[in-house]
């Protein structure tokens, strides 16, 4: 009887044992885990909107926004919907502008990008555009 037994159950047994032991491959597997170079990049992109809205928010600049047209909301609206590429673009040709022309250089790239927006129907800020 001992004999029965052992020969039905040994097979079994081995047979549970190897599917155990295979790593399990239906679901894949996310480990949440975030790169070093994932992290690095979303920082820099918080820093280049940053240092856009530091140059949005001066006095100077808002006034500037408004003598044109420009609801500074808007403007606020569409630098949070900038890409990274974008705002690291916009970000770097603020830094390069001369320290006197910072305003009026800040204020193209603004005009710039909300013009160009526009035409593509993204914002409705122009309504010569239409």
């Amino acid at each position: 009887m001992m004999k029965k037994l052992r020969r039905y159950l040994s097979p079994l047994l081995m047979a549970l044992m190897v599917v155990g032991s295979l790593p399990v491959a239906a679901a894949p597997v996310n480990s949440g885990l975030v790169s070093t170079q994932d992290a690095l990049s979303a920082e820099r992109a918080q820093d280049d909107r940053q240092r856009i809205h530091q140059i949005l928010a001066r006095d100077d600049v808002q006034h500037q926004l408004e003598a044109q047209g420009v609801d500074p909301a808007d403007v606020e609206a569409r630098v949070a919907a900038l890409s990274d590429a974008e705002a690291a673009q916009m970000a770097a040709q603020l830094e390069q502008l001369p320290a006197g022309a910072s305003v009026v250089g800040a204020l193209f790239a603004v005009f710039v990008i909300l013009l160009v927006t526009d035409i593509l129907g993204l914002t409705d800020v122009y309504p010569f555009t239409r």
